[in-house]
């Protein structure tokens, strides 16, 4: 269950932290997620072990007495029994009818139904009703959706067996083939005694499609149970006929047609079952990454436990070879790790004492000992499969015209097959062919493919996308990124390294060199400021400093080895003032009175970022740089990358307006961008991609998350955009294009043109074969080529 609070006391990331940390450790808490830009909180937790109003109360005991749950929560429902476009659009209209119900999102390739409901109103026993007065089963929470694939393996086998035997003692003796001479009625009951195994395969048809079709929601299998139904009812009648003494009614019986278009349909759903499993085998993979087993020390012994037991604080021993099960940190040890599953780089990353480590990457050399932080729904890889699967559940507005189609499909089908078959006995043709025109068109019509053509692709695209490093949280943001006009980047850790570095020195003074570092760089060990860090770095060194000063917005001063030294900008030291204006930032450094020397400081722009720049512009799109930095370094940093246009200097509040300002002329603009800053730009631009290397608030406030924090997974992110709408739209031309030429030809269309009348056999082919044909097109995503910077 997932529980939606707002924290109007929450202001600051220590509060986010406590919270979480405090909710994550009470019992039935699966995960605490807070949202300090939109001071939300979301809760998903196990309804029976821990109630809203539990979970209100430890929040104001712990100094959130603001706190407000909100009306509505989501649930995800698991359904049994969707197998077509129809099946999820009745689902979708009986939930959304219930009192309370927002809004139903229904997906017949994964099964599950997201609600949005407001408990007080409704609730899962409603859920259960309704969807079980459908002709549906709403799965047990626990119990894993089982699609009918893997139950269909022996009964399939069954239903080719008689079919294949009836077809010999059907159709054999018109092609010569020898078969006994047998009285008119034995061979008629014979042939019903084959069907009868076939329709027992088949009877889930009969159940749910008539069910449905009495209810008023008629769906693929009522379309199946109606044309089947016909045929067998028909062959009945001419059994009781020969009964009666009319041995030509023994050429009139439909048995053959009837148990092949159930097998055919049989085989053809197992078929699609099982590629429709390769469309989710990218999460699968992902949720396979994770050991079964870790190496738990305590007190230096080594414990081999289940990872499910690892607590957040445990000791765990990871051996070259092995997976990392949880998230966390080396307390001891250096190695290479493979996160090639997390981040999409090949090259493996070097770990030191103190670097982060996470569940489900590869440990390639060292063994080491770390620490873990992260458990269950807090691991980077448990986020990750909840984004891929929420995104999964999420329909692209691309889709909302098969839904619609989907929605009056069936009913205009049973209409247009009543409809041809009463039309060609007006004109003259006998009972046989107006059967065969009815059949044809109620078994030839396929919903299934409209209903496939979207969420197969995004499944696919949204997987793809995963393995990459890149999170995709809905289907819209996906359809959104193909169109993309206006590209806006943060600077300071999107297009730069986020870190300034020294990049020259530069004596103005008699000192030495070695002097001015030694003393520079032990000063600035007394500070904490990221340019001090970066003059460390480049001039490590530890002499006692005395009578040190940090003077915010002006710089530090101390002695050291009884010389007096400053180290800051020129309103800490006005005789910088001639080595002014410059590009980079500049700390001068005085000694006993005298500037000695000057370091230049910069964010160096990645490597990556040059690369994905002019991948910006070979894809048709404007580039802006859109920083709170100055407008010398912001212009220097554009001219050297092929900025198209920059804006400077602008403070966090006014990023959004400026993202607003660009989309007035119905441009679509993206937004990329790491920090806190960036979020109010992320929230309102038409596609928000933070980077996965930023803060929470960035990434909750973002439609994509790039996890290893590189823009060349922009370029990517766009790429496979592009390609997975224009799959789902090859797949939609297919669907619509198979049932306009389908239909009519079932309907005689064909045949009043001079042709042959179509065999309601190969009508049940052709229907399979259309749904396998789309779920097949959009695996061809799974092996596309994606363009890739680096």
């Amino acid at each position: 269950m997932d529980w939606k609070y707002t924290l109007p006391d929450v202001s600051c990331a220590a509060c986010v932290n406590r919270v979480e940390k405090v909710l994550g450790d009470m019992p039935g808490v699966e995960s605490a997620q807070v949202n300090l830009l939109t001071k939300e909180l979301r809760v998903t937790a196990d309804e029976e072990e821990v109630s809203a109003s539990v979970l209100e109360e430890k929040l104001r005991s712990i100094g959130y007495p603001g706190v407000k749950k909100d009306d509505q929560i989501s649930a995800v429902l698991k359904i049994e029994g969707m197998y077509c476009a129809a099946c999820s659009a009745r689902i979708t209209k009986v939930l959304e009818r219930l009192p309370g119900v927002e809004s139903a999102q229904v997906n017949n390739l994964t099964g599950q139904a997201k609600v949005l409901y407001d408990p007080a109103l409704v609730g899962r026993r409603e859920f259960r009703e309704v969807i079980e007065k459908a002709g549906y089963t709403l799965l047990d929470e626990e119990k894993p959706v089982e699609k009918e694939a893997p139950l269909l393996s022996g009964e399939l086998l069954l239903a080719i067996i008689f079919t294949a035997i009836l077809l010999v003692v059907a159709m054999g003796p018109m092609v010569g083939m020898p078969f006994p001479e047998m009285p008119p009625l034995a061979y008629a009951l014979l042939q019903l005694a084959l069907t009868v195994p076939v329709v027992y395969v088949g009877r889930r048809y009969y159940v749910v499609g008539l069910r449905s079709l009495f209810q008023g929601a008629p769906n693929m299998d009522s379309l199946i149970a109606l044309g089947t139904g016909a045929a067998i009812i028909y062959s009945l009648y001419a059994i009781f006929m020969i009964a009666q003494g009319h041995a030509h009614f023994a050429h009139q019986l439909y048995f053959e047609s009837a148990a092949t278009i159930i097998t055919l349909i049989k085989l053809g759903k197992t078929l699609e079952e099982i590629s429709k499993k390769r469309t989710g085998a990218s999460i699968e993979k992902l949720m396979d990454l994770t050991p079964q087993q870790a190496t738990l020390l305590v007190d230096g012994e080594e414990k081999l436990i289940p990872a499910e037991e690892i607590r957040r604080g445990d000791i765990l021993l990871v051996r070259p070879g092995e997976s990392i099960a949880v998230d966390g940190v080396i307390s001891s040890g250096v190695s290479s790790i493979d996160e090639a599953m997390l981040t999409g780089e090949s090259l493996p990353a070097e770990k030191v004492e103190g670097d982060s480590v996470f569940a489900g990457t590869i440990n390639l050399t060292g063994s080491f000992e770390m620490e873990a932080r992260g458990v269950g729904e807090e691991m980077m890889l448990t986020k990750i499969i909840r984004i891929v699967e929420e995104a999964q559940l999420d329909k692209a507005p691309i889709a909302r015209l098969a839904d619609i189609i989907s929605g009056v499909f069936v009913p205009i089908v049973i209409a247009i097959a009543v409809g041809s078959a009463l039309l060609w006995g007006i004109l003259g043709k006998d009972l046989t062919f107006s059967l065969t025109i009815l059949i044809s068109v109620l078994v030839i019509a396929c919903p299934c493919a409209l209903g496939l053509a979207t969420p197969t692709a995004i499944m696919v695209g949204t997987g793809r996308a995963a393995q990459k490093g890149i999170l995709i949280k809905s289907g819209t943001a996906l359809e959104r990124a193909k169109e993309i006009d206006i590209i806006v980047l943060d600077k300071t850790g999107t297009i730069t390294e986020g870190k300034p570095v020294v990049t020259n020195f530069v004596r103005t003074g008699s000192l030495p060199e070695e002097e001015i570092l030694e003393l520079a760089g032990s000063l600035e060990r007394m500070s904490e400021h990221p340019l001090s860090k970066s003059i460390r770095e480049y001039a490590p060194a530890s002499l006692p400093v005395e009578n040190f000063e940090n003077i915010p917005g002006h710089g530090i001063q101390g002695v050291l080895s009884g010389k007096k030294l400053k180290i800051g900008n020129e309103r800490l030291i006005p005789e910088a003032h001639k080595y002014l204006p410059s590009d980079a930032a500049r700390l001068f450094v005085e000694i006993d009175g005298v500037l000695e020397a000057y370091f230049e400081v910069e964010d160096k722009i990645k490597e990556s970022s040059y690369a994905a720049i002019e991948a910006f512009h070979e894809m048709g799109l404007e580039v802006v740089l859109l920083t709170g930095d100055r407008q010398e370094t912001a212009r220097r940093v554009a001219q050297e990358l092929g900025i198209d246009e920059v804006r400077a200097q602008v403070l966090p509040q006014d990023k959004s307006d400026i993202v607003k300002e660009l989309q007035k002329d119905g441009k679509v603009v993206a937004m990329v961008g790491d920090g806190i800053n960036d979020s109010p730009a992320l929230a309102v631009a038409d596609v928000g991609i933070a980077l996965g290397s930023g803060t929470d608030i960035a990434i909750e406030s973002a439609d994509m998350v790039l996890v290893q924090g590189d823009l060349g997974k922009v370029v990517s992110a766009i790429d496979l955009s592009r390609k997975t709408i224009r799959n789902i739209k090859e797949n939609l031309f297919w669907a619509f294009f198979y049932n306009t030429l389908g239909i009519p030809v079932a309907a005689g269309a064909w045949y009043a043109l001079g042709g042959s009348l179509l065999n309601p056999m190969l009508a049940a082919l052709a229907m399979s074969l259309s749904s396998v044909s789309v779920v097949t097109n959009a695996l061809r995503l799974r092996g596309v080529n994606i363009k890739e910077i680096g």
